[in-house]
């Protein structure tokens, strides 16, 4: 009898087991990301999920299908979390298309491109099935850089049969002849000093799907060195060099998640004079503090802790969520190979001078510029380096982070390094291709 009741439990077991297997994946959480660059749909479950999509035209729409789950409320919560102001999503539908199969259908604004890819467990994250959907035609961030400049100075176009006014400044942006000078193989007219724009790209660390570091009170790191940017931008903005008016571009305007190589790829379209990326710190005890400033290396990290560091942040697209299978790829690998000695040596000068403004206004974890082997530094010809404006996992330094008045202190002492380094390396003429 005992035997037999050993035997049903275990046939009780193996039951619950085939049932267990045949229960296919739960939907933990659902998430929109619209942004100028692209719309991200990320659908995380535990399990991984596997999809069909089909493009339809007209109208345009991306259906996909999800196998093996069944509609539950955490997917129709998408229908409610798209924005009237996304670029590209019009809105989303979601039904039972079969037993097993959930289809999912986004209705869109224009023609995209989408990618459909799946993400393994990272971070705090389970599976993810990621859905992208990119411009067909993607706008250009120097002319729409230019073009914003022109209208804060209130330049006037003029009438449709004269020279375009955007067009000559961006032909001279990029050291060539203005595009209305139609004398056949002349001379390329020469680039005075306020011909161009000095160009400031400012790369806020993480956003979207990688929040970066978390303070012990909650606080984001996407969120405050965003917030940082944004004062920066407005003191770049508001400055000259030598008559020559400064200009901020940001990699990320939002919160959305970019990968390493693409605020490469970003810095070097609008062929901008400098690079500066913008983190918070962390580390695995709260006593930790102080700002530091790193460059790149390509003889190994200055200190382990460097190479710690280097480590965590170049782990951003793991989190943040890159597909590996995009075309670009072997590309983005060759570029981050692409660092000079030149480009390393002009960091270090920048790293120093923002270095020593920070150190006016807080207090400093490192007095030497750093370095290692960061993959958002990799430009082989813009200075690049990488602030870390404090430990966000210190609850004092958080708090600071926090704060509009630690905020605008440190926009100011960057501000102030950036124009201290132009003074002793004033800017180059423009003659990089596009």
């Amino acid at each position: 009898m005992k035997r037999r009741g050993l035997l049903k439990g275990g046939s009780l077991v193996l039951l619950l087991g085939a049932a267990q297997i045949a229960r296919g994946a739960t939907i933990v959480a659902v998430r929109v990301w619209p942004a100028p660059d692209y719309s991200r749909v990320t659908i995380e479950s535990d399990a991984r999920l596997t999809s069909r999509q089909i493009v339809v035209t007209s109208p345009p729409r991306l259906a996909v299908d999800i196998e093996g789950i069944d509609l539950d409320p955490a997917l129709r919560e998408l229908v409610a979390k798209v924005q009237a102001d996304d670029p590209y999503i019009a809105g989303i539908r979601v039904g039972q298309n079969a037993p097993g199969v959930v289809r999912l259908v986004i209705d869109l604004k224009q023609q995209a491109l989408p990618q459909v890819f799946t993400l393994p467990p990272v971070a705090a994250y389970q599976h993810r099935l990621v859905l992208d959907l990119h411009p067909m035609q993607p706008a250009d961030p120097l002319e729409e850089l230019i073009s914003q400049r022109m209208k804060d100075s209130g330049a006037a176009t003029g009438p449709a049969t004269a020279p375009d006014p955007l067009d000559d400044l961006i032909a001279r942006q990029y050291g060539g002849r203005p595009r209305g000078d139609a004398r056949p193989g002349g001379p390329p007219a020469p680039a005075s000093k306020t011909d161009r724009l000095i160009i400031i790209a400012l790369d806020p660390g993480h956003g979207g799907e990688d929040p970066g570091a978390v303070g012990p009170a909650g606080t984001r790191e996407k969120d405050v060195v965003l917030q940082v940017a944004h004062r920066l931008r407005d003191r770049i903005n508001a400055t000259s060099v030598n008559g020559n008016p400064m200009r901020a571009f940001l990699t990320r305007d939002g919160d959305f998640f970019v990968p390493l190589h693409v605020r490469v790829q970003k810095a070097r379209r609008v062929q901008a004079d400098l690079f500066v990326s913008i983190h918070a710190d962390a580390f695995i005890t709260p006593t930790a503090r102080g700002a530091s400033v790193f460059a790149l290396s390509q003889n190994g990290a200055s200190s382990s802790a460097a190479r710690w560091m280097a480590d965590k942040e170049n782990r951003a697209d793991l989190v943040g969520g890159v597909n590996v299978r995009a075309q670009d790829q072997h590309v983005a690998r060759a570029l981050l190979d692409m660092s000079t000695t030149a480009q390393i040596n002009d960091s270090l000068k920048l790293g120093g001078a923002l270095l020593g403004e920070i150190g006016n206004v807080g207090r400093l974890h490192k007095r030497n510029v750093e370095q290692a082997g960061f993959a958002v530094l990799k430009a082989p010809d813009i200075p690049s380096v990488l602030v870390e404006t404090a430990f966000i996992s210190n609850p004092e330094e958080e708090t600071k982070l926090r704060s509009v008045a630690y905020q605008e202190d440190l926009a100011d002492a960057l501000m102030r390094g950036i124009t201290r380094y132009f003074a002793a390396n004033p800017p180059l003429a423009r003659n990089r291709p596009v």
